[in-house]
Parts: structure tokens; sequence; C-alpha cells
């Protein structure tokens, strides 16, 4: 089966009426259809399909009003279409509900006493002082898509900066990867797991983030090189089936399919962007993950081998016990390594 009609079960699977099902159920605002959403865009824009466009904005007719129930950072992340459909339509409505989102983001969120966005989420539940890797993709996406659709050098290097703050107080400086989380108040990583989707959630983001901020100004150094020791050390732990195990430095966990296709995408787009090399090690280790991915597609679309939401565990053991099953964020990073690969096997035709 081609790419093209895998990617294309994938979307058509994610779109269907799962109402009441909290990990597929589209109609919804917080961050799991918002990865959704996004993915959504991506692959409408990597391989022309209008129909994607069409139903983003249906999807916002039927959700806009769900969308001020909560300001919290997961529930940021829908907004990170607006920008785009804002440039396709003309419609106001998206820009100003954009920019309405953005200064919240940059003036009310919540925040550590280390001046990160605090991971603030739906749920009846709060994570005082704590710093989750899962930010940088629920908001500080947005929030430089919206710093590129109205030239705003303040959310640029706002968008820049918590990229930055986020990749100095998560990084594990021994193995060059990701820890989840960091306690502010505790002063330390919690349960200190360096859990693949967490840092899936960085390696997707950033690439997307400088395309939209550097425009504006230069990122600084300091951010590019964190984000290229990342990458190199990612590599380092992909297994050898082409995955990564759910918690990457035990590879008797059980393999994850949605961290281990954001990381393949974010070396695609690292290397497209000119933050990694355009090197063979880099591109066999996004095509090997993409090659073990693909059986876990089932023949309706459904994407397989999916941790559930995770909170920081209370121990690295725990990660390992989190239970499988399909969720819009796993269609949506699978959908994205498809489109993008769609789109370079494109370019190299061309």
């Amino acid at each position: 089966m081609t790419l093209r009609a895998l990617a294309e079960k994938v979307w058509e699977r994610m779109t269907k009426d799962h109402a009441g099902e909290w990990g597929m159920d589209i109609d919804q605002w917080d961050w799991v259809p918002g990865v959704g959403v996004i993915a959504t865009l991506e692959y409408g824009e990597a391989v022309g399909r209008p129909e994607a466009m069409s139903y983003l904005e249906r999807w916002i007719a039927r959700n806009k009003e769900k969308a001020g129930q909560a300001k919290v950072i997961n529930a940021i992340a829908p907004f990170a279409i607006f920008p785009a459909l804002y440039r396709l339509t003309g419609d106001e409505s998206y820009r100003e509900e954009a920019v309405r989102a953005a200064e919240w983001l940059v003036s009310e969120a919540p925040r550590t006493r280390e001046e990160a966005f605090e991971h603030t989420v739906t749920e009846n539940v709060a994570f005082a002082e704590q710093v989750w890797a899962d930010t940088v993709f629920m908001a500080v996406l947005f929030l430089a898509r919206t710093a590129a659709m109205v030239g705003d050098e303040v959310y640029a290097k706002e968008a820049q900066r918590q990229v930055l703050i986020h990749l100095r107080l998560l990084e594990d400086t021994d193995s060059g990867v990701l820890f989840h989380g960091w306690n502010c108040g505790s002063r330390d990583h919690m349960s200190a797991a360096r859990w693949t989707r967490a840092n899936a959630w960085i390696a997707a983001g950033v690439p997307l983030i400088l395309k939209e901020t550097e425009p504006l100004i230069p990122a600084p150094g300091e951010l590019r090189e964190r984000y290229a020791r990342l990458m190199e050390a990612l590599v380092r732990f992909q297994q050898d089936d082409g995955l990564w195990s759910t918690v990457m430095d035990r590879p008797n966990y059980y393999r994850e399919t949605s961290g281990s296709a954001g990381i393949a995408y974010g070396l695609l787009k690292a290397m497209d962007g000119g933050l990694i090399p355009y090197e063979r090690r880099f591109k066999e280790a996004a095509d090997r993950a993409l090659q073990a991915i693909s059986p876990f597609i089932a023949d309706d679309g459904t994407v397989g081998g999916v941790s559930g939401g995770t909170p920081v565990m209370e121990s690295v053991e725990a990660y390992d016990r989190v239970p499988i099953y399909p969720t819009l964020y796993g269609q949506g990073l699978v959908l994205m390594l498809l489109a993008e690969s769609i789109r370079q096997e494109g370019d190299e035709r061309d």
C-alpha cells in the first residue's frame, strides 16, 4: 500500500464520529483533538488535500463555542490551526481568536518561578510549578504561528524563550535526551522518566516553531545547539526494530508508536529546516521508524501501539503499565510522519 493510501486511511479513521470515546472523540476542545486537527492541517498542506482544509473549517464551526470553557495550556492546542485558516480564507475571526489566545498566553497564563508556562490541563487537577515537555507542542507552537501571522516579534521571542527554558530544564545531561517533567518547587525531575512521547513533542514541535519565528527574530545559538544534541541522542535510543520503547532507556518496556512517529517526523523536519545535517543516519532512522509503524495501522486506519494519556507518573516503572488504546494524538503523529514523508518524496522526484 502506498504512503498516500495509508495516510488517507489514518485521516479518515480520525475524522469519523467517536462521540464519548475520550481518546478518539474529535469534537472536543482540548489537546487530544488539538493534535488531531494540527495533523489534519499538516496532511492537507503536504499532500494538497482540499477536503482536509474544508474539514478544519467545519470542525471549528462545530466546536468554537467550547473554546472558552477553560483557559489552560492543553486547551490552546486547537488554536494552532487558526493562523493557516486565516491565510487560506481571510476570515478575520480566525485572526482575532488567535490573537486573543496569544495575549492570554503571554500576559496571564500561569508560569513557574523559572518563567516556563506551567502545564495546566482541562481535567480537575493541578500540577503547580511543573514544567512538561508537552507544553512546547500544545501551546508554544500556536504562539509561534500567531507571531508569524501578525508579524509580532514579542510573540516570536517568547516562543523561542519558552523552547529554550524547556530544553534547559528537561535535558538529561548524561544521555542527552529529555525527562518528561521538572518540578520547580522540589527542584527535581520527579520520577525522572526519559519518556519517549515527551521527547517526541519537542522533537516534532521545535522545527515547526523555528520555521515560523526565525523570519522575525534569529533563534539563540544555545537553542539550536541543545535541540541538535537532543536529536543526536534520540537516534542512539532507537531499538533494532525501528521503534522506541515507551521509556527510551528501558528497552524491555513496550514499544510505542506515537512517540516513535513524533521523533521520526522531527528528524525529517529538522533535516529539512537545517537544524541537523542531512545525513544518511538520520534519514535511515526516520525511514526505519516509518517502516516499523506501518504494520500497526489496521485495515480500518486505526493506529495501534499508542500509550494512553500520561501525566508525569509516580515512578519509571509505572510508564510501562500505561494502557494502550487508539487516540487522536496517535493517529495524528503517525499522520504527520506519513504526510511529511510523502512531501519529501515528492520534493526528491521534482
